[in-house]
């Protein structure tokens, strides 16, 4: 089962140190991340959602690569190319996959400007490893789907002072 914690930061920059910290441990098979997005809330009261994967992207370098390949086929690779971007961009702009947007969107509304928060959805973990590399970094658990006692030992190590 997949856990979510959601960490509010009075910084704007803050929640992208952290995400890039997590993704290191990831690389060192500390912890398997299926989603992780950074919710920025801006002097104005707007929100941006910066998401590790831009789905619509991926979606029209697919889509563009099956189309010239049909393309060929027909011998029009280049209608096929376009054809196949355009619907390989649609899908993947419909897709969400992870974290839903929308609960993002108004779950960041409520932080105060100029601050930002990680969203992070985790299939495992090495919860000592982890909670190590995460000690003293700041941070307000905003929602999560932990037991009180994890939510307290997470809370209280990203207040610690790392020694």
């Amino acid at each position: 089962m997949n856990t979510l914690v959601v960490v509010g930061y009075d910084d704007p920059f803050k929640a992208e140190e952290i995400r890039l910290k997590l993704q290191k441990m990831e690389s060192q098979y500390l912890i398997d991340l299926e989603d992780a997005v950074v919710a920025v809330k801006d002097a104005k009261g707007k929100v941006k959602l910066h998401q590790t994967v831009n789905l619509t992207a991926a979606g029209a370098a697919g889509g563009g690569f099956w189309g010239a390949l049909i393309g060929l086929i027909f011998m029009v690779p280049f209608v096929g190319m376009a054809i196949g971007a355009t619907a390989g961009a649609m899908s993947g702009a419909l897709t969400d996959l992870g974290i839903n947007d929308k609960f993002m969107k108004e779950l960041a509304s409520t932080m105060k400007p100029q601050s930002s928060a990680l969203f992070v959805l985790v299939r495992k973990a090495t919860p000592d490893r982890v909670l190590e590399e995460l000690k003293g970094t700041g941070g307000k658990i905003l929602q999560t789907s932990l037991s009180h006692e994890e939510v307290e030992r997470l809370q209280n190590t990203l207040a610690e002072v790392p020694a």
